[in-house]
């Protein structure tokens, strides 16, 4: 498994977007937070932050679709150049189709599980998917503290990839910083969302090598 981090811009300076893209060009995604306010209670940023943000940053953006309509909107932002697009399994209606779209448009498709949601029923839409992406808080808010609950989920989610035998990234998006990476990558995760603990941190890009280094020991 090769490692990838992924910093969150929810936990980034809103007014300086740019500047905090570029302050983690050492990092393999820049992670975007797209919440709606009704599939969770928050609201961040929405498709025309991306474009412009797309234009503005050297790093792949991966976006992650909190929202209620996801089968409506998820193909524009591959569209607008999103290299990765996630949707909820909760709130897509047609997720087959939808990932069909985001894959057609050019970008990965990412399939994304809250805590409480058993992963053996998406079992059968691997082979339509680039990554799968659990969730270890309850999406909404950035900061949250990690839910070791999800570990379990994790491990079996890496067995059924692996049993697969196709190519699917394991993402983990939540509470993950330097005391959670090395668990997350234990149980089979290779790609970590991580916001505050890069965002927060007094110099952001060693941060990221720093959370890459521990990941990478754990993974073995």
């Amino acid at each position: 498994m090769a490692v990838q981090i992924s910093p969150s811009i929810l936990s980034a300076d809103f007014a300086r977007l740019a500047d905090e893209a570029a302050a983690v060009s050492n990092a393999d995604w820049l992670h975007v937070d797209v919440m709606d306010n009704h599939f969770v209670p928050n609201l961040t940023i929405g498709l025309p932050v991306v474009e412009a943000l797309r234009k503005a940053a050297g790093t792949p953006l991966d976006c992650h679709l909190m929202i209620e309509d996801p089968d409506r909107w998820a193909p524009a932002y591959a569209e607008a150049g999103a290299g990765s697009v996630t949707i909820h399994v909760e709130a897509a209606k047609a997720p087959v189709r939808t990932l069909r779209q985001i894959r057609s448009a050019g970008a990965r498709a990412g399939l994304a599980l809250n805590p409480a949601t058993a992963i053996e029923p998406y079992a059968d839409l691997l082979g339509e998917i680039d990554m799968l992406l659990l969730m270890t808080v309850e999406p909404g808010f950035g900061g949250q503290r990690f839910l070791d609950v999800v570990l379990p989920k994790v491990r079996r989610t890496r067995e059924l990839i692996t049993a697969h035998g196709g190519q699917v990234w394991l993402q983990v998006d939540g509470g993950v910083s330097a005391e959670t990476i090395e668990r997350c990558a234990e149980a089979g995760a290779d790609v970590f969302v991580a916001g505050s603990a890069v965002y927060g941190a007094d110099d952001p890009a060693r941060a990221v090598d720093a959370l890459r280094a521990l990941a990478e020991g754990a993974a073995g």
